[in-house]
């Protein structure tokens, strides 16, 4: 049976500007055309009902769009898949806006995108962009820019920082799938909720012991070299400026 977009919001209690942004998100297939109509099928009716029941189940759009992308995968997969959704950020930028944004060189990004440390992921919309998160971190690396860092061996040193990340990100994914996800009696929500309470601890916990080592490195040499006063300076500020975990 075909609907026009008003007997559709008629027939599942979704309004039409709510159909319509939810196919602007991602949420809905298009609708078949003829000539400048749209009409929509049973197919919309059945989405629309699963995108409702999820919604009373707690789920951010972010997470829904990620279990109907889910497709056959199992329940355990497809609620883990929701809870990485819910760690994504939004909007997206282009490359342009992103640089100008962040004030990082546009030579620089290029750079960045050529040692293979950030790139543009499709958004909603099929379009590549890059998140929140990315500006964030394109506003860090401008900043060491600043101070007079070499470019150069700054992307060496991100470039080993990254292999050596995902060979930990690799372990730690194994060791939770051992530990938590096998453990989890077929109970998917709590494995999908020990995801979401984790990965901010886990995250937080690498933060601490880079700044931790890079703090108790650089005392350990102003002191080998006998720079007291430096030293003394250097302690102060570490203690200032230490990073402070929340644990929730």
């Amino acid at each position: 049976m075909d609907l026009d977009v008003g007997q559709l919001a008629a027939r599942t209690g979704v309004s039409v500007d709510t159909i319509r942004y939810y196919q602007s998100f991602g949420l809905l297939p298009p609708p078949a055309r003829r000539g400048r109509r749209a009409f929509y099928s049973e197919e919309h009716v059945d989405r629309l009902e699963r995108i409702r029941a999820m919604a009373a189940r707690g789920f951010s759009l972010k997470a829904i769009r990620a279990l109907l992308e889910a497709g056959d995968a199992s329940e355990s997969d497809r609620l883990l898949l929701a809870a990485l959704a819910e760690q994504g950020t939004e909007p997206r930028y282009s490359r342009d806006e992103l640089v100008e944004r962040s004030g990082v060189p546009p030579e620089v990004m290029r750079a960045v995108e050529r040692a293979g440390l950030a790139e543009a992921e499709a958004g909603p919309d099929g379009r590549p962009g890059y998140t929140d998160e990315d500006l964030r971190m394109a506003r860090a690396a401008t900043k060491l820019l600043e101070y007079g860092f070499p470019l150069r061996r700054l992307l060496a040193m991100a470039v080993r920082y990254d292999r050596a990340v995902r060979r930990l990100v690799d372990d730690s994914i194994e060791l939770f799938d051992e530990h938590v996800r096998k453990a989890g009696d077929g109970d998917t929500e709590k494995v999908a909720r020990a995801f979401r309470e984790l990965l901010p601890v886990a995250t937080a916990l690498v933060a601490y012991h880079f700044q931790r080592r890079l703090v108790q490195r650089a005392l350990k040499r102003l002191k080998r070299k006998g720079r007291r006063r430096e030293l003394g300076r250097a302690l102060k500020e570490a203690s200032r400026a230490r990073l402070r975990l929340e644990w929730r």
